[in-house]
């Protein structure tokens, strides 16, 4: 049997590979991976997992600030609401039995998987759009979005509606990612594209920075229940780090609409792996 340090070092370099292609949405992977190859709990393998997620989504945060793609407003009240929230999370954890946090996580694996097949699918069409057209949603007609932008001073209208909604989304992806050790990046990117009229680009930037805020709140709140297993935790992290940079010499070699099927097939797999072993 493989040393645990070693099979974490291994998974970080498997997980930060796959980082550097699909994206920062890829650490999503790290959690089912701790727990199949090292037998981790969920409990055990959420904070390592959201280390992952922190130093990923920070690093591809970082690159959209110097870019000015971060919207500041909408990214802190999100942050701020989803940090507020990742400790109700994370004390829920603690009280829920393994197997319903396994299966919420397979869910949640589902549904990531799901999308990607729906962006494989239909590339023009973005994901959490109120469009039924099949052959995208340039053309189709679109209510005034809760979170408008103002075309004369490229700033959010700040109306009730929009804030609530930003509040609501924020608060819930900081529970999702106290509760299952995940960015929350699938709840943020929909909801954003579906009640603003940001640019992609501007959503998944101001997402990744908000995800990078509510992941580090909620590990720090799993440290301070000191569940984190540092002996496994630091060198899966660095390993990460060094899988990004070997991806980063790859990626480009790889079509991201390719990219993006077959992280929804890993994913898909996955899913039904972990809902398998919480039946059996």
């Amino acid at each position: 049997m493989i040393d645990p340090v070693y099979m974490s070092i291994l998974l970080g370099l498997f997980v930060g590979f796959v980082l550097a292609i699909t994206g920062a949405g890829g650490a999503i992977l790290s959690l089912p991976l701790l727990v199949f190859f090292l037998h981790l709990k969920m409990i055990e393998a959420a904070p390592i997992s959201l280390m992952a997620i922190m130093l990923s989504a920070g690093l591809a945060a970082g690159l959209g600030l110097r870019s000015g793609l971060v919207r500041y407003k909408a990214a802190t009240l999100l942050a701020v609401f989803g940090i507020l929230c990742a400790p109700l999370g994370v004390f829920l954890a603690h009280q829920l039995p393994e197997k319903v946090l396994v299966a919420l996580f397979s869910i949640v694996l589902l549904v990531v998987s799901w999308r990607s097949f729906q962006k494989f699918q239909t590339p023009t069409l973005l994901i959490g759009d109120d469009c039924d057209d099949p052959n995208g949603c340039d053309d189709a007609e679109k209510a005034e979005p809760a979170c408008a932008v103002n075309p004369a001073t490229s700033k959010l209208f700040w109306t009730a509606s929009c804030t609530k909604r930003l509040i609501l989304t924020g608060g819930f992806s900081g529970f999702l990612s106290g509760l299952l050790g995940v960015g929350g990046g699938f709840i943020i990117v929909p909801t954003l594209h579906s009640i603003s009229n940001l640019e992609t680009k501007m959503i998944v930037a101001t997402s990744l920075a908000v995800i990078a805020l509510v992941s580090m709140a909620s590990a720090f709140s799993y440290a301070g229940n000191g569940v984190i297993l540092w002996a496994i935790a630091l060198p899966f992290v660095i390993a990460t780090v060094a899988g990004m940079l070997l991806g980063r010499m790859v990626h480009h070699k790889i079509s991201s609409h390719v990219s993006v099927l077959i992280f929804g097939i890993f994913s898909l797999i996955v899913a039904i792996s972990m809902l398998v072993k919480t039946l059996v």
